[in-house]
């Protein structure tokens, strides 16, 4: 039987030699049998690091570098809006107290009741007074909530006040149609068979004599500040959605369904009108913009535009 001891010997004494030689700036350099493993160690890493977690922790505030951007909620722009408002505040405060109630609990029976050595868990069946309470406290907070939100969305949804301005918004692939009444206040007729998508896109027919002064307009909507307004919303061809934050509203607008709602403008200024279903591929760009303005400047900008109009 041949003896191998002098070759582990000798095997050991070349990897502690090999050790020995590697240059002493890379100190984590290791020989494995006859392979050296190179473990590199990098002066600048921890900095790097530090810079890349300062910079993970800072690249939100890029999101609020534009004049105007809010953190919180958009503003509030119609007199229903701080209802909602309120509403959700007051959701928020519920669920915002159950979630940190929770996770304090969690973390007490995580310390508590840790495992410790020479220590037997603890095992209970139940307790009904506890079972009874959390199912007693969560419903009465939920009958609460659903009054509370009946009596906002009678507010909303209700029965509207006497309308100052009747608006007609019909959207489709990829635009909104706004159509204005003339000064008699009733919208001429409408017939698919005249749609010109370039020139007529809601098909009004110029004939009647209530659509003689009529105006359409494509992705402009002006409202006069304080007065109520009554939109008549429907759909030309799919589901759209129409969506505008600062109005705390979305109302679907629906082929073959006319939807109605209103809103009573609190703020001058310029937003954005958002369809907010998908639509189609060119859904991105289906934008409108609402202006709201007093009720002069309403007035001159509804004249300006029929006499464009009639050109």
């Amino acid at each position: 039987m041949r003896n191998t001891a002098p070759r582990r010997s000798q095997s050991r004494w070349a990897t502690e030699k090999a050790n020995q030689s590697i240059s002493p700036l890379r100190p984590n350099n290791r020989v494995i049998g006859h392979s050296v493993v190179i473990r590199h160690t990098s002066r600048t890493s921890r900095p790097m690091g530090w810079l890349a977690a300062l910079g993970a922790l800072f690249a939100p505030a890029s999101a609020w570098a534009q004049d105007g951007m809010r953190v919180w909620l958009p503003q509030a722009v119609t007199t229903t809006a701080p209802v909602i408002d309120r509403l959700f505040y007051v959701v928020l405060a519920i669920t915002g107290a159950v979630f940190i109630g929770v996770q304090l609990t969690l973390v007490y029976f995580l310390i508590r009741y840790r495992r410790r050595p020479g220590v037997r868990a603890g095992y209970t069946h139940g307790n009904n007074l506890v079972e009874v309470v959390w199912t007693a406290i969560p419903a009465i907070i939920l009958v609460w909530l659903s009054l509370r939100s009946q009596q906002v969305w009678s507010q909303v949804r209700g029965t509207p006040p006497p309308p100052d301005l009747e608006v007609a918004i019909t959207a489709q692939q990829f635009a909104w149609n706004i159509h204005y009444p003339g000064a008699d206040r009733r919208f001429g007729r409408t017939d698919a068979s005249l749609i010109d998508e370039a020139s007529n896109p809601i098909g009004l027919d110029r004939t009647d004599p209530t659509a003689q002064d009529d105006l359409v307009s494509v992705n402009q909507l002006h409202l006069p500040l304080n007065q109520t307004v009554l939109i008549h919303l429907k759909a030309k061809d799919v589901i759209h959605s129409f969506f505008v934050p600062q109005f705390r509203l979305k109302q679907d607008a629906v082929p073959g369904i006319t939807s109605r709602m209103w809103v009573q403008p609190t703020t001058a200024g310029n937003f954005d009108i958002a369809c907010a279903e998908l639509c189609g591929l060119g859904h991105y760009r289906m934008r409108g913009f609402l202006t709201i303005e007093s009720p002069e400047e309403f007035q001159n900008w509804l004249t300006q535009s029929l006499a464009e109009q009639a050109l």
